[in-house]
């Protein structure tokens, strides 16, 4: 299937690693040209070897997402190097480190950071793309948010408001600029392998009698076999597919929409 990304730029939020790396990679199979967007000192390392195994260009660029005027710079920074930008992927994102079990257990404190960098961050990059993208007509918005934005988790209370937060505006921005031509849609990851996923299971396994205590695999394949119904991880790869789908122009037709890509997790009827 041609998804006609064949020389598209897409900026990639978040781009030096887990699912925004996935990402990219995805795109340059499809012919895309990444411009990743890390507040990490290594973001550019990653692109040149990105650009290495792949042999397209990919361009790093260091920016603090929680800083408006730096994103502005930035943009027009990315808009000098690639001449437009055609779709955007924003899977920046931090948990609190701090988890509920219930929220009680937190602290006021613990939450504007979170909704700083999540919602705040989201907010400065949508203002900083979106007027390039009308001037040029057309274009494709994708946020990557979590089914914990649709459930209420009781993991990480900060995370989880601020990922309702997220699929929220990408729906007011889907219905603002699809005069436009340009779609936004998010996506929902379930059940992947990160770092925050050991960290839950930490507190969980800290919080236990040593004879209820279990090994991240045990504990883990458990909670797999009980949430989810195809009984199997999600990985990075899985949802960089469905964002560079809805970013194709065989998803031409969907715009404000919240796509799982969770094996099943949360399913509505």
């Amino acid at each position: 299937m041609d998804l006609n990304l064949s020389g598209a730029t897409v900026v990639i939020t978040g781009g030096a690693s887990g699912i925004g790396l996935a990402t990219a990679r995805t795109f340059v199979a499809e012919g895309a040209q990444p411009v990743l967007w890390d507040q990490s000192d290594r973001v550019s390392e990653i692109a040149a070897q990105l650009s290495d195994e792949t042999g397209q260009n990919v361009i790093g660029l260091r920016v603090d997402l929680t800083d408006f005027p730096a994103v502005q710079t930035i943009t027009q920074q990315t808009l000098q190097r690639v001449s437009r930008i055609s779709h955007l992927v924003h899977a920046a994102a931090i948990g609190s480190g701090k988890f509920g079990f219930p929220f009680t257990n937190l602290t006021p404190a613990d939450w504007p950071r979170v909704f700083e960098v999540n919602m705040q961050g989201m907010v400065n990059v949508a203002h900083a793309i979106a007027p390039a993208m009308q001037e040029a007509g057309q274009g494709s918005m994708t946020f990557i948010s979590s089914i914990a934005g649709q459930i209420g988790s009781q993991t990480d209370p900060p995370y989880s408001a601020s990922k309702a937060a997220n699929i929220n505006f990408a729906q007011c921005i889907a219905k603002d600029l699809a005069s436009h031509g340009i779609r936004v849609n998010s996506v929902c990851p379930g059940m992947v392998q990160t770092p925050l996923n050991q960290s839950v299971w930490q507190a969980w396994n800290d919080r236990q009698s040593p004879e209820n205590q279990k090994s991240y695999t045990d504990w883990a394949g458990e909670k797999i076999r009980q949430l989810v119904p195809l009984q199997r991880w999600q990985t990075p790869e899985d949802i960089a597919d469905m964002i560079v789908f809805l970013s194709s122009d065989r998803a031409a037709q969907v715009t404000g929409q919240t796509i799982n890509v969770d094996g099943g997790f949360v399913m509505h009827w």
